[in-house]
């Protein structure tokens, strides 16, 4: 009887560890919102790669390109040139 008590309480401290991780993974993978785009055309060769933002941002239409020299922008993708660099940049790895 001690045996199967103990280890139904190992099954569920288990089963909210898991929950616990699973739901600080979620938050931390959030991808980040836009809320101004630069103006300018940005140099290609500056920019090392980019990710899209999340739909449920204010601003869904943005585009953050990550820099060379590990800042990060926002663009909006009705801009033309952003649209050219989307065919020939690569898109960021996920954290």
């Amino acid at each position: 009887m001690k045996l199967i008590a103990m280890a139904l309480v190992c099954l569920l401290v288990a089963g909210m560890w898991l929950q616990d991780v699973n739901s600080k993974s979620l938050l931390a993978s959030s991808p980040k919102c836009c809320f101004t785009f630069v103006k300018n055309t940005v140099p290609r060769s500056a920019i090392q790669c980019y990710r899209n933002t999340s739909s449920s941002c204010s601003h869904s239409d943005g585009v953050i390109f990550k820099m060379k020299r590990g800042r990060e922008i926002c663009a909006s993708d009705q801009k033309q040139w952003v649209k050219d660099y989307l065919t020939k940049i690569k898109l960021c790895s996920p954290m």
